[in-house]
């Protein structure tokens, strides 16, 4: 297997930390340049931009409401002036809370869809231009193991990630003539950091390899995707989830 291209830009988003995190460290390990994002957290996103500049790698910072459609554009527009180009697009931004679907109201339902999805349409849209320029443009979107198993008390969340890998399908088709290649990588139970409560559906999660898996491992996997050597995948779910789904 050749090795990672050594001159690539690309934006991850919902980089302040976990997952999103390891995503930017691990393509700035393998030559890229990173725009990360977040929504606000400033100070956890300046130091996922610190952990890309330590391997050597240029970082920009955008911080903003993906459901905004002008924020795609500002971020696609800050990575050109910062790197020049843009190759990979890694949308992982996203939350996770729950409720039972008597509880949840239209809004919650729209909040979570319009993060979880919508945003994801903004940027794939304001990013398609720069994207159609490189010579190996890869789009990759972060699923999740109940977009395919399903769970209680998270609708809105697995309607979501159902979606995106219904429209990475959708955008595999429409993108390939354009060289852009576009897949989804869906972790399953991953040891991360949380803000609030545990998942009530975690409880029952098992798998063959009887651990939670890693952020490096989710990460492993995009940075896989994106490689020039791997043009020949796309459309495609690739797992994370230690055996718990065997598809």
């Amino acid at each position: 297997m050749t090795e990672p291209a050594s001159e690539r830009a690309a934006l991850v988003t919902g980089a302040s930390r976990n997952i999103g995190r390891a995503i930017a460290e691990r393509l700035a390990r393998d030559g890229a340049d990173v725009l990360v994002h977040a929504a606000n957290d400033r100070t956890s996103v300046e130091e996922t931009a610190r952990l890309v500049r330590d391997m050597g790698r240029r970082a920009e910072v955008a911080l903003g409401d993906l459901t905004d459609p002008a924020m795609a554009e500002t971020m696609v527009n800050q990575a050109l002036e910062r790197f020049g180009r843009l190759d990979v697009v890694v949308a992982n931004a996203a939350v996770r809370p729950e409720a039972t679907i008597e509880e949840m109201s239209f809004g919650e339902w729209r909040q979570v869809l319009a993060l979880g999805l919508d945003s994801v349409f903004l940027l794939v849209k304001a990013a398609l231009p720069a994207l159609k320029r490189s010579p190996a443009a890869s789009i990759v979107m972060i699923g999740g193991l109940t977009g395919h198993t399903g769970a209680a008390h998270r609708a809105h969340v697995i309607a979501a990630k159902a979606g995106l890998a219904g429209f990475a399908k959708a955008l595999a088709h429409e993108l390939a003539p354009a060289g852009i290649t576009v897949n989804t990588v869906a972790p399953g139970l991953i040891e991360t950091r949380r803000a609030g409560a545990e998942p009530a559906h975690h409880a029952a999660r098992t798998n063959p390899l009887g651990r939670r898996g890693t952020p490096d491992e989710v990460a492993a996997a995009v940075a896989t995707l994106t490689r020039p050597d791997m043009r020949y995948v796309t459309g495609q779910t690739l797992h994370v989830n230690g055996g718990a789904l065997m598809v």
